[in-house]
Protein backbone atom coordinates (compact mmCIF):
# COMPACT_ATOMS: atom_id res chain seq x y z
CA UNK A 1 0.00 0.00 0.00
CA UNK A 2 1.46 3.34 -1.06
CA UNK A 3 1.50 6.35 1.24
CA UNK A 4 1.04 9.95 0.06
CA UNK A 5 3.90 12.32 0.87
CA UNK A 6 4.44 16.00 0.24
CA UNK A 7 8.00 17.25 0.39
CA UNK A 8 9.08 20.76 -0.54
CA UNK A 9 12.11 20.15 -2.73
CA UNK A 10 14.21 23.06 -3.95
CA UNK A 11 11.30 25.40 -3.31
CA UNK A 12 8.60 23.32 -5.04
CA UNK A 13 6.08 21.07 -3.34
CA UNK A 14 6.31 17.53 -4.66
CA UNK A 15 3.33 15.26 -3.94
CA UNK A 16 3.59 11.57 -4.71
CA UNK A 17 2.46 8.24 -3.38
CA UNK A 18 5.38 6.06 -2.38
CA UNK A 19 6.08 2.66 -0.94
CA UNK A 20 6.64 2.98 2.82
CA UNK A 21 10.20 1.61 2.50
CA UNK A 22 11.37 3.99 -0.26
CA UNK A 23 14.48 5.88 0.76
CA UNK A 24 14.58 9.64 0.33
CA UNK A 25 17.56 9.33 -2.04
CA UNK A 26 15.51 7.09 -4.36
CA UNK A 27 12.52 9.43 -4.09
CA UNK A 28 14.73 12.33 -5.19
CA UNK A 29 16.43 10.44 -8.03
CA UNK A 30 13.72 8.12 -9.32
CA UNK A 31 10.49 9.97 -8.60
CA UNK A 32 11.63 13.60 -8.83
CA UNK A 33 14.37 13.01 -11.44
CA UNK A 34 16.89 15.02 -9.38
CA UNK A 35 19.99 12.97 -10.07
CA UNK A 36 22.56 15.32 -8.53
CA UNK A 37 22.14 13.46 -5.25
CA UNK A 38 24.21 10.32 -5.71
CA UNK A 39 23.68 6.84 -4.36
CA UNK A 40 26.97 5.58 -3.04
CA UNK A 41 27.16 3.10 -0.23
CA UNK A 42 23.53 3.16 0.99
CA UNK A 43 24.92 2.68 4.51
CA UNK A 44 25.56 6.36 5.44
CA UNK A 45 29.33 6.03 5.20
CA UNK A 46 30.24 7.89 2.00
CA UNK A 47 28.04 11.02 2.13
CA UNK A 48 27.41 11.16 -1.63
CA UNK A 49 23.68 11.35 -0.91
CA UNK A 50 23.86 14.36 1.43
CA UNK A 51 21.02 16.88 1.14
CA UNK A 52 19.69 19.63 3.38
CA UNK A 53 16.53 18.70 5.25
CA UNK A 54 15.03 21.67 7.04
CA UNK A 55 18.45 23.32 6.82
CA UNK A 56 20.48 20.43 8.26
CA UNK A 57 22.84 18.19 6.29
CA UNK A 58 21.46 14.64 6.27
CA UNK A 59 22.34 11.50 4.40
CA UNK A 60 19.28 10.78 2.30
CA UNK A 61 20.06 7.06 2.15
CA UNK A 62 19.21 6.83 5.86
CA UNK A 63 15.82 8.53 5.70
CA UNK A 64 12.60 7.12 4.33
CA UNK A 65 10.63 9.38 2.02
CA UNK A 66 7.66 9.05 4.38
CA UNK A 67 9.85 10.39 7.21
CA UNK A 68 10.58 13.48 5.11
CA UNK A 69 6.86 14.16 4.58
CA UNK A 70 6.20 17.83 5.37
CA UNK A 71 9.85 18.82 5.39
CA UNK A 72 11.88 21.06 3.13
CA UNK A 73 14.70 19.41 1.21
CA UNK A 74 17.42 21.16 -0.77
CA UNK A 75 19.52 19.17 -3.20
CA UNK A 76 22.65 20.31 -5.00
CA UNK A 77 20.41 21.35 -7.90
CA UNK A 78 18.52 23.72 -5.61
CA UNK A 79 21.55 25.72 -4.46
CA UNK A 80 21.94 27.87 -7.58
CA UNK A 81 19.74 30.96 -7.83
CA UNK A 82 18.68 32.88 -10.93
CA UNK A 83 21.23 31.12 -13.09
CA UNK A 84 24.08 31.85 -10.66
CA UNK A 85 25.93 29.06 -8.95
CA UNK A 86 25.96 29.08 -5.16
CA UNK A 87 29.31 30.45 -3.90
CA UNK A 88 30.27 26.96 -2.71
CA UNK A 89 29.52 25.48 -6.14
CA UNK A 90 31.55 28.24 -7.80
CA UNK A 91 34.45 27.72 -5.40
CA UNK A 92 34.52 23.98 -6.13
CA UNK A 93 34.81 24.83 -9.83
CA UNK A 94 37.43 27.51 -9.27
CA UNK A 95 39.56 25.28 -7.05
CA UNK A 96 39.15 22.13 -9.16
CA UNK A 97 37.83 20.45 -6.02
CA UNK A 98 36.72 17.30 -7.78
CA UNK A 99 38.17 14.55 -9.88
CA UNK A 100 35.66 11.84 -10.63
CA UNK A 101 32.99 14.14 -9.08
CA UNK A 102 31.02 11.33 -7.50
CA UNK A 103 31.33 12.79 -4.01
CA UNK A 104 31.07 16.40 -5.15
CA UNK A 105 27.34 17.01 -4.67
CA UNK A 106 27.47 15.65 -1.12
CA UNK A 107 30.64 17.61 -0.35
CA UNK A 108 29.06 20.82 -1.66
CA UNK A 109 25.84 20.37 0.33
CA UNK A 110 27.79 19.52 3.50
CA UNK A 111 29.98 22.58 2.95
CA UNK A 112 26.90 24.80 2.57
CA UNK A 113 25.57 23.44 5.87
CA UNK A 114 28.92 24.11 7.55
CA UNK A 115 29.09 27.71 6.31
CA UNK A 116 25.53 28.35 7.46
CA UNK A 117 26.58 27.38 11.00
CA UNK A 118 30.15 28.64 10.95
CA UNK A 119 30.82 31.44 8.46
CA UNK A 120 34.59 31.41 9.06
CA UNK A 121 35.72 27.85 9.76
CA UNK A 122 39.36 26.99 10.33
CA UNK A 123 40.97 24.26 8.26
CA UNK A 124 40.56 21.70 11.08
CA UNK A 125 36.89 22.69 11.44
CA UNK A 126 36.35 22.17 7.70
CA UNK A 127 38.04 18.77 7.82
CA UNK A 128 35.95 17.79 10.85
CA UNK A 129 32.69 18.97 9.25
CA UNK A 130 33.38 16.98 6.08
CA UNK A 131 34.56 13.79 7.77
CA UNK A 132 31.22 12.12 6.93
CA UNK A 133 31.91 12.62 3.21
CA UNK A 134 34.48 10.44 1.52
CA UNK A 135 36.49 11.44 -1.54
CA UNK A 136 38.37 8.44 -2.85
CA UNK A 137 40.20 10.52 -5.47
CA UNK A 138 42.19 12.46 -2.88
CA UNK A 139 41.07 15.99 -3.67
CA UNK A 140 40.65 16.88 0.01
CA UNK A 141 43.18 19.77 -0.07
CA UNK A 142 41.29 21.36 -2.96
CA UNK A 143 37.97 20.79 -1.22
CA UNK A 144 39.26 22.59 1.88
CA UNK A 145 40.53 25.44 -0.32
CA UNK A 146 37.12 25.64 -2.00
CA UNK A 147 35.31 25.91 1.35
CA UNK A 148 37.74 28.64 2.42
CA UNK A 149 37.14 30.52 -0.84
CA UNK A 150 33.38 30.19 -0.44
CA UNK A 151 33.59 31.45 3.16
CA UNK A 152 35.41 34.56 1.95
CA UNK A 153 32.90 35.08 -0.87
CA UNK A 154 29.86 34.57 1.34
CA UNK A 155 30.94 36.24 4.54
CA UNK A 156 34.11 38.20 3.86
CA UNK A 157 35.90 35.72 6.12
CA UNK A 158 39.65 35.66 6.45
CA UNK A 159 40.55 32.03 5.77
Amino acid sequence: MNIPVTIRINGTDRRHEVEPRMLLVHFLRDVCQLTGTHVGCETSICGACTVLQDGCAVKSCTILAVQADGSEVTTVEGLARNGQLHPVQQAFLDQGAFQCAYCTSGMIVSSVALLQKNPNPSEPEIVQALQGNICRCGTHPRIVAAVQQAARAMHGAKS
